[in-house]
């Protein structure tokens, strides 16, 4: 009987991090939607080239720390 309940325990805690990394995924591509967005709205009201540079700039790192706050909850899950 112990063994039965070992391998429900296994697959529950299976599909429970499948959950986790499904929704980091999905949370991860709509925080770079967000970014992508934020990031050609301040680049179309610009003033001047230095603006719109760091409307890209501003983008690219939003979607990087998109990207890591998604490889970190992976990560600890993996511990």
């Amino acid at each position: 009987m112990d063994g039965a309940v070992h391998k429900e325990d296994s697959v529950g805690r299976k599909l429970k991090k499948g959950g986790v990394y499904c929704t980091s995924s999905i949370i991860e591509s709509f925080q770079y939607i967000k970014a992508t967005i934020v990031g050609q709205v301040r680049k179309v009201s610009a003033r001047d080239e230095k603006e719109a540079s760091e409307a890209e700039l501003t983008t690219a790192k939003m979607q990087v720390e998109a990207a890591d706050a998604a490889e970190d909850r992976k990560h600890h899950l993996d511990m």
